[in-house]
């Protein structure tokens, strides 16, 4: 397959799932892994999972991790082609909404409407936690563990996440995970 055919794929993957991304690019993480691992076969679910992390870690959108993946599966053409095959439909729907909401958002069925997509937001964002959980977790108990009291911690308190990554890094450090 030439680079041609694959920037042409990287297009289609990410221009399908852009319209998808309510509630943003982590919403549409499982779309993306069955696209780019089971697909594909760009990477494995652990690369997949790797690269998430490290888009996540990075400065910026969620969005970055669409990036990432380009740049792994066709370098620099890759990332560019990924990133404005995400972003651009996405930006024109959000400013088509946008300019949908500002003329009827008073109105009781469009009330209805914005209430219905959070349900749906939260339960994709869901489903890709669990996705990356089960991707890099097969080696591991602590791995659920760590995923388990993360999710504890984030829902029931306001403590800062940023805390309890730096444990888990460091119990990645030790050779506990």
């Amino acid at each position: 397959m030439n680079e041609r055919d694959v920037l042409l794929q990287l297009a289609l993957q990410f221009l399908t799932v852009s319209l998808l991304a309510i509630g943003g690019a982590a919403a549409v993480i499982p779309e993306i892994h069955r696209g780019v691992v089971e697909t594909h076969q760009w990477m494995s679910s652990q690369e997949f999972a790797n690269l998430f992390a490290l888009a996540q870690a990075a400065p910026g959108p969620n969005v970055l991790v669409v990036t990432v993946i380009g740049w792994r599966v066709a370098g620099l053409a890759g990332a560019l082609v990924a990133t404005g095959a995400m972003t651009i439909p996405a930006f024109g729907l959000a400013y088509f909404a946008a300019r949908f909401r500002q003329r009827w958002h008073m109105l009781d069925w469009y009330k209805r409407l914005e209430r219905g997509a959070a349900p749906v937001t939260i339960g994709l964002i869901a489903s890709a936690g669990c996705l990356l959980t089960l991707a890099v977790a097969q080696e591991s108990w602590m791995s659920y563990a760590i995923t388990a009291g993360m999710a504890a911690v984030i829902a029931l308190t306001r403590l800062n996440p940023l805390i309890f990554l730096g444990v888990a890094a460091g119990l990645g450090l030790l050779g506990l995970v």
